[in-house]
């Protein structure tokens, strides 16, 4: 029996839920005790290695003052000669596994996981499992055995690692195996899950790339109507799955299958900046509302939505956290010497935006690492579960930030919900600034749906007030300065696949097979602007 699976078997509900939740119990007080004694733990442990050394300029700090007065701020260049080497001599502990996060420029971030880590976050993964399936404070309704229906890249991405690592300490189904789903493309996973899932039933799903589950929709309700029967469908369960679904959309009045009349899934807990933006339209699809994580390769579950999926809550034991205030990071940017200051978890205040530093626990090697996040506080506590802890949201990554005339700054997040609220479907985009007659301007290049008829110019408008609705200080310069910088270039039908397809033959890594939305290369732009041209 996996150590996991014995907690579940011979401990109550109410203790099952303190030994994964009982964080969101803590008062600040409390997190900061457990964020000091594993930093002061982790001092000691890397204080002798190389890299340890080397990052704390021969110090040896005894308090959390004292670290953070000595130690500077790093990113990952400081640590790339090493870690892209996979050199474990300069580490403090023996790795277990590697990982690599796409990184920039198509070079891998790659980041070592010991043990210790390894447990840690896949205890957190289960906290989120149970989170995920969860009405209230107590409510236990997992248990081995549980099948989940995974949408996530192989290993040693991140996600990959996840699944193999929680596999080892709980007796999760797979859907497809790992071991399986390794050797496929991804298309090809999701197809296999689809199928595995008719089969045996879904509990879970476990998405890396939210978008994808309503891709799956809207697939099964295209399809429902004009379904053929492979020689893998025509199985009793299969049909009688089958069976049960249509009979289920018909009572609710709709002549196409969506997942929620094939499974009555427990929870789905997925990852990336899209969850947030399309977490009603999954809700409408596959009848349950996705618990959202924020998790990076280098700290993995870092934070987490409670039940009431509403706001996300720092794990303690994640990393230890300092928070960078925005006028601090915002004279950083500018000036690439200046030394930020930072606050603490119990510093934060309500509405302010603050980029993550991260120090690593459990022999990891990274230590106040800037990972690149910006966040936001939208609260210092949670009324409606009673969580005493701060409450944050993800809120773009410090390089999609585009500048708009020194005034405005636009990221991925809201430009991508501004999108969306035009309510004009689409494949695909790309939002970058470009010059128009030496004057900057903000294009959008966007692949609508086959079915959508709309105009490059009508899209702006609706794209420029939906843009003032999201962001007080676009409204504001546009008002100021009495212009309309926006462009739209609509992209023919296939250009994001087009895309995907020549990246695919040129060897890319899965990462790299779309262009990122924000501030795409001009190579990226020309591919896609290309197949315009065709």
């Amino acid at each position: 029996m996996l150590p996991e699976d014995e907690f579940f078997r011979t401990h109550t509900e109410e203790e099952i839920w303190q030994r994964y939740c009982g964080f969101l119990d803590l008062s600040v007080d409390e997190f900061m005790e457990i964020q000091q004694r594993l930093l002061l733990d982790q001092i000691d442990l890397v204080a002798n290695s190389f890299l340890g050394n080397k990052v704390m300029k021969g110090n040896k700090p005894r308090s959390v003052e004292e670290f953070r007065h000595m130690v500077p701020l790093t990113v990952y260049q400081d640590y790339e000669p090493y870690l892209s080497e996979q050199d474990e001599d300069v580490l403090a502990e023996k790795p277990i596994v590697w990982a690599h996060t796409s990184g920039r420029g198509g070079k891998f971030k790659w980041i070592p996981y010991t043990e210790r880590f390894l447990k840690s976050w896949s205890r957190n993964g289960i906290a989120a499992l149970l989170l995920s399936s969860a009405s209230r404070r107590n409510e236990i309704r997992i248990s081995p055995g549980e099948r989940v229906l995974i949408n996530v890249p192989s290993r040693p991405y991140c996600s990959g690692l996840i699944v193999f690592r929680m596999a080892d300490d709980f007796s999760f189904r797979f859907l497809p195996p790992p071991k399986e789903a390794e050797e496929m493309e991804f298309q090809d996973k999701i197809e296999a899950a689809f199928k595995l899932a008719l089969k045996m039933g879904a509990d879970f799903v476990f998405c890396a790339i939210s978008s994808t589950l309503l891709k799956v929709g809207e697939n099964i309700g295209q399809q429902s109507n004009k379904m053929k029967f492979s020689s893998s469908m025509l199985h009793p369960l299969v049909i009688s799955r089958l069976l049960r679904g249509w009979l289920h959309s018909k009572q609710a009045g709709r002549s196409n299958l969506l997942p929620s009349d094939l499974w009555s899934l427990k929870g789905i807990f997925a990852v990336g900046a899209d969850t947030t933006i399309y977490k009603n339209k999954i809700k409408e699809y596959w009848g349950i509302t996705p618990l959202e994580l924020y998790v990076s390769t280098e700290v993995v579950f870092t934070a987490t939505q409670s039940w009431n999926k509403k706001w996300l809550t720092f794990f303690p034991n994640s990393a230890f956290l300092e928070f960078i205030p925005e006028d601090e990071w915002i004279k950083s940017q500018e000036d690439k010497k200046y030394q930020p200051a930072t606050v603490l978890i119990n510093e934060v205040e309500e509405g302010k935006i603050y980029e993550m530093v991260m120090t690593s626990f459990y022999g990891m090697p990274l230590l106040r690492y800037r990972i690149g996040d910006l966040i936001k506080i939208v609260s210092l506590k949670d009324d409606e579960t009673g969580c005493k802890l701060p409450q944050m949201v993800f809120q773009s990554r410090i390089n999609d930030i585009i500048d708009v005339f020194g005034y405005a700054r636009l990221d991925e997040k809201t430009v991508w919900q501004a999108i969306v609220d035009t309510g004009v479907e689409y494949v695909d985009w790309v939002f970058r600034k470009e010059f128009e007659h030496g004057k900057p301007v903000l294009q959008l290049y966007l692949e609508p749906k086959p079915k959508e008829n709309i105009t490059a110019a009508k899209l702006a408008d609706l794209l420029h007030e939906q843009l003032q609705h999201a962001d007080p200080f676009y409204k504001e310069v546009v008002r100021e300065l009495e212009v309309h910088p926006l462009r739209v270039t609509l992209l023919t039908r296939g250009a994001f696949q087009r895309y995907y397809e020549e990246k695919r033959k040129a060897g890319a890594d899965l990462a790299h097979l779309k262009p990122p939305h924000m501030s795409a290369s001009d190579d990226a732009v020309q591919i896609l602007v290309g197949v315009n041209r065709e």
